[in-house]
Order: C-alpha cells, then sequence, then structure tokens
C-alpha cells in the first residue's frame, strides 16, 4: 500500500518523477510494469519498516518514514500557499491529518499483523468508497465479498491467529485511507501542482513528531537507523508515487485500478518471502476475497 497512491484520481497533474534519470527509464517500461514496481516497492518498504520494530516503536518508524519522504518531496516542491484563503489551507490540514493518522494506525496494525492481512483489511477503506460514490446495486456484492474476506481473517475461537487490535487498527487505516482519497482530491484541486501534498508532509511530520520522538528517543539519531529510515521513504513513498503518476500519464485509469487491486496479494507475497510470514489457506483466501471485490468495484465504476 502506498498512502499517496490513488486509484481513481489523479490530482497532481504538476508532478513530476524526482529526477530525469527516473523519468528516461520508465519511458522504456510498458505503464502495467510501472505499477506492479510502485506496488512491489510500497510492499518491500512496508517489509523493512516492520524489520526496524525489533529497534523502534512503530509510532518511531511513522516518524521516520514521513519525515524522510517529506524531506526528499520538499526538495523538489516547495509548498505553494501566497493567495490561499483559509479554508483551502484547512482542507490542505486535513489531508496531512489523514495522510499521518493513517500511517499510524497502518503501522501498529503491522506490528500485530502480517503484511498481507493488514493490507487486505486496510483496502475495505478505498473500496467502500468506491462504492458508495458509484451507488451501483451490483456493488453490494463486492462489499459482501469484502465483508466475508475480513469475516474469513478474524481470530474466532482457536481458529484464529490474528489478532482483534491489530485488525481494528488495520481498519482505522482503511478509514483513513478513505479520507485520505476525499482530501487529496480536494487539496490538488485548491493547491498548485504537487504543492499540496507537500503541505500535507509537512504537516503529517508536525503531527506525527510529538508521538514519534517521544517513542523513539535517541535511537532516531543512530545513522544506521536514519539510513534505513530514509530506504522505507524512498522505497514507500517518493518511488512508487512516481512510477504511479507516470503509469496514469499513459494507461486508463481503470486498468490502473484493476492493477492497484493487485497490491493486498502482492503484501502477502512479500511478506512469505521477505518476513518469512506464511498463511493458512483460510488467510489467502481471505485476501482472494477482497482482491476481487476490488476489481469488481472498479470494473463496475467505470462502467
Amino acid at each position: 500500500m502506498t498512502a499517496e497512491s490513488l486509484p481513481d484520481a489523479e490530482p497532481y497533474r504538476g508532478w513530476r518523477s524526482p529526477s530525469r534519470a527516473l523519468r528516461a527509464a520508465s519511458d522504456a517500461i510498458p505503464p502495467s510494469g510501472l505499477v506492479l514496481l510502485g506496488i512491489l516497492s510500497v510492499q518491500v518498504g512496508a517489509g523493512l519498516a516492520k524489520n526496524l520494530f525489533t529497534q523502534l516503536s512503530p509510532s518511531a518508524v511513522v516518524f521516520l518514514r514521513i519525515a524522510t519522504s517529506a524531506v526528499m518531496l520538499l526538495a523538489v516542491v516547495r509548498p505553494k500557499v501566497r493567495g490561499l484563503s483559509r479554508r483551502d489551507l484547512a482542507v490542505g490540514v486535513a489531508f496531512g491529518l489523514s495522510l499521518g493518522l493513517m500511517n499510524l494506525s497502518f503501522y501498529e496494525a503491522l506490528a500485530r499483523l502480517p503484511i498481507g492481512i493488514t493490507v487486505a483489511i486496510e483496502f475495505i477503506g478505498p473500496l467502500t468508497l468506491a462504492v458508495v460514490s458509484s451507488r451501483r446495486r451490483l456493488d453490494l456484492l463486492w462489499v459482501g465479498l469484502a465483508a466475508a474476506g475480513v469475516i474469513l481473517l478474524a481470530p474466532w475461537g482457536d481458529a484464529g491467529t490474528a489478532s482483534w487490535i491489530g485488525i481494528g487498527f488495520a481498519a482505522l487505516a482503511g478509514t483513513f485511507w478513505a479520507a485520505y482519497i476525499v482530501f487529496s482530491a480536494a487539496t490538488g484541486a485548491r493547491f498548485p501542482g504537487a504543492s499540496g501534498l507537500s503541505f500535507a508532509m509537512i504537516v503529517s511530520t508536525i503531527v506525527v513528531a510529538p508521538i514519534g520522538v517521544t517513542a523513539g528517543g535517541s535511537d532516531l539519531l543512530r545513522p544506521e537507523i536514519l539510513l534505513v529510515g530514509a530506504g522505507v521513504g524512498l522505497l514507500s513513498s517518493v518511488i512508487p508515487y512516481s512510477l504511479e503518476l507516470e503509469a496514469l500519464r499513459r494507461m486508463p485509469k481503470r486498468v490502473f485500478g484493476i492493477l492497484m487491486s493487485l497490491e493486498p496479494a502482492a503484501a502477502a507475497l512479500v511478506g512469505l518471502f521477505v518476513l518469512h510470514e506464511v498463511l493458512q489457506v483460510r488467510e489467502w483466501a481471505a485476501i482472494g476475497c477482497v482482491v476481487v471485490a476490488s476489481i469488481g468495484a472498479t470494473r463496475a465504476g467505470d462502467g
């Protein structure tokens, strides 16, 4: 999952890749390949972040991710607030709050659940938003299928291994993801270029800093921790966001949304091969339900 990916919107039309070399390289890759590379980058970044949980708390890792992402983004795009109204700035602040709280909830869930399960539950947020926006009867089927997936993941009796607290945090992350999508589109319409995103990143950093710095303390200043944190920010935000926007420039949004629906499955595979998180057949079936529901809702929404 990328906190900055939008399956059905392209609010920041002024954004370009951080470097010309990346743009030149991306031109040689099919747009579907760019999306898949972006998904892989996000999930590997999440896996790298989860490995840091043995040394830092989830909130401290979130601070590292958002702060390093903000620094890298601000090196390319500076926020432009001159001429904006208080309402415009309030929307940008709401965007930043949703971004920060989404990541905090996601990492708290990641500390308690396998990455594939976390992403699958979190995906319910944007899926529900897409269904509510379309108002098609068929979409009730996709909501039911996604709900069945969550029911399969729940730790009922002795058969379940998931954490109810982790599921709660993942669901909360999904709720903030839906809010992120709404405020992202609104911010993109009010701020010039990609300056709304850089403004939101600053807000997110300020919001998360008290929790993250308190939890991380002096460990945040260790060079090896800073290096890994920069890697998490690069893999989780900068690289995938650049690849996704380049892909959106060259492919229909419907196809983009369908490919993004594969993210829970990709997360489960990264969990298996990178974090050695072996899921049960029931959990793979649940992730499959969420993926199919997301694909169905994306296709229906385009129709």
